[in-house]
């Protein structure tokens, strides 16, 4: 896995709607929902340096105009071969750079919230795997981006055999403090992310899906925020780097501003990893199983 699985708004449109003249103060969470689909998050990484970069362009249909954001979350992970408690210890480093445009308005562009993780990945045997990564996101004075200060947490499990990727990924995130220097509520939230592909010699397919749901917050005024999204994978591995593209469509939304139609591309770049561990021909970073 190479993660996220990391980022900084729940999507930058999330947090336009308070630039709006008279617009409310909307919430937004820090782990950008979808960005972990696609990959093993579940599975131990082969011993190896990476450089990942997911970037995505979504347009939202609101009205009058078209809303549009470009979010880019490019990623370092450190798989270490230290284990603790039999789980491979793993570091994720994200800095996130985001554009945005609200129903047609003039685009803004800044750095999003850095993230800092630790994960430790077990092999359960059988081509299954079990990860729990830790992490905070740290503050910034980007105004139209999530400002506070979060932890997140994040429980995957895939199925990386016979070719598959059967991956889900449930994201947990708490906020510090609840309300931006401007008054914006910050809710925690629950994001979950969902890959179903095979691979094809040096190609890999599928469907993917995700969701998102911020939590209560006892607030009287809070709009809380949801969405359901689901799509088709293609990936294919170039030797040294891995490419995948994925398309997604919103089929429900709660309080966003209508639908959105999202595309994603990832490049995998692995910069060192142990050849004694990788898995030959493969389509996805993943490690050998053991015989």
């Amino acid at each position: 896995m190479i993660a996220r699985r990391p980022w900084t708004t729940r999507t930058a449109l999330a947090l336009l709607a308070a630039l709006l003249p008279g617009g409310p103060a909307w919430a937004g969470s820090a782990a950008q929902p979808g960005q972990t689909v696609g990959l093993p998050v579940g599975a131990q990484l082969p011993v190896g340096f990476y450089f990942v970069n997911l970037s995505s362009f979504g347009v939202r249909d609101t009205r009058p105009l078209d809303s549009e954001s470009n979010v880019n979350l490019p990623t370092f992970a450190w798989a270490t071969p230290w284990t603790i408690a039999d789980a491979r210890l793993q570091f994720f480093v994200t800095q996130p750079v985001v554009a945005s445009s609200g129903r047609g308005a003039p685009y803004q562009s800044g750095v999003g919230q850095p993230l800092l993780a630790a994960q430790l990945a077990w092999d359960l045997g059988n081509d299954l795997g079990f990860s729990y990564l830790f992490g905070g996101y740290l503050p910034i004075e980007t105004r139209f981006l999530t400002q506070s200060a979060s932890i997140t947490q994040r429980f995957a499990v895939s199925y990386t055999g016979n070719g598959w990727n059967l991956t889900a990924n449930l994201l947990h995130g708490i906020f510090i403090d609840d309300r931006s220097p401007t008054g914006t509520l910050y809710p925690d939230y629950l994001n979950l992310d969902l890959t179903a592909t095979r691979k094809l010699g040096q190609w890999q397919v599928g469907a993917v899906a995700f969701g998102s749901t911020d939590l209560p917050t006892g607030v009287g005024s809070d709009r809380p925020q949801g969405q359901i999204a689901v799509g088709g994978l293609v990936g294919y591995n170039f030797g040294p780097v891995n490419l995948q593209a994925y398309l997604t469509r919103d089929v429900v939304e709660r309080n966003y501003g209508r639908r959105e139609t999202r595309g994603w591309l990832r490049a995998i770049v692995p910069l060192y990893q142990d050849k004694g561990e990788v898995e030959p021909n493969r389509t996805l970073v993943t490690r050998r199983q053991g015989e």
